[in-house]
């Protein structure tokens, strides 16, 4: 990581934390498809009281500049808060997440059941399911107790009840699709848009559950979803059509329509 940092060992200091149990790599370096530039995302995973001072020591220890830290809760009701850091160059991303919590989400997708939460960088909303996936997808850094990595074994399964709850929840769509034919004849282009963005989002969704695949975030969903087995034809390329091009004029906004119906169509049934 960087010029000047092991990763092992700057995962070791912060498992040093008071409150933090674990210490993971996530996002796309952890899946291999990362970039030369891409972040390192780091999850802090704690119980209970997070030592937030203890963790600005640790980076004024390592960091280029100084770190911008936040306090539990600091970035939402979701992504319970972090830090970004310069390492040796490097950009490095800290992000807290709540272990109990995790584990209850877990719990939760076993049963079936998921939350869609307000949530600031996720315009499609927070999916609760992605706390499970986050944990599935990661690489294991600092693990003392062995916690995390029996909970990444465990999610390496993905629930059938979780994704016959997801396909279930793809009736959403054409709602979506019916709400957003009301602003056609004003021309409403922003709000068709806002319409089509979750619509896509919705068959992304039931997508990767048909598949069994676990979806973390809405950067890149749209390409994902396109290479997965079931996938209709060109699904990748119509969905980015229908968002590029949402038109401004009732004519065009109909035409976009009707063309995001055909596609809810093939992957609803």
């Amino acid at each position: 990581m960087g010029r000047g940092v092991n990763p092992a060992e700057l995962a070791a200091r912060l498992r040093a934390v008071d409150g933090v149990v674990a210490v993971a790599l996530g996002g796309s370096r952890a899946r291999g498809a990362h970039r030369p530039d891409s972040d390192w995302d780091l999850g802090l995973y704690y119980r209970g009281e997070l030592d937030v001072p203890g963790l600005h020591a640790v980076a004024a220890s390592v960091a280029d500049t100084e770190a911008e830290l936040t306090a539990l809760g600091g970035w939402g009701p979701w992504v319970d808060g972090g830090g970004w850091l310069t390492v040796g160059g490097v950009a490095v991303d800290w992000i807290y997440r709540d272990l109990d919590r995790v584990q209850r989400v877990w719990a939760d997708c076993r049963a079936g059941r998921y939350e869609v939460g307000v949530q600031a960088g996720h315009p499609l909303g927070f999916y609760s399911h992605a706390y499970a996936g986050e944990v599935a997808l990661c690489q294991v850094l600092a693990d003392p107790t062995g916690e995390l990595a029996a909970l990444r074994d465990e999610t390496q399964a993905y629930p059938p009840a979780l994704a016959d709850a997801l396909v279930r929840g793809g009736w959403e769509a054409g709602f979506l699709l019916s709400g957003a034919r009301k602003g056609v004849p004003a021309g409403d282009s922003a709000y068709v848009a806002g319409c089509l963005f979750r619509v896509v989002g919705v068959l992304v969704q039931v997508l990767h559950a048909r598949a069994g695949r676990w979806l973390v975030n809405e950067k890149g969903m749209v390409a994902s979803a396109g290479r997965l087995p079931g996938a209709p034809p060109d699904f990748a390329h119509r969905a980015q059509a229908l968002l590029g091009g949402v038109g401004r004029a009732p004519a065009e906004l109909n035409t976009t329509l009707d063309a995001a119906r055909r596609l809810c169509a093939e992957v609803l049934g």
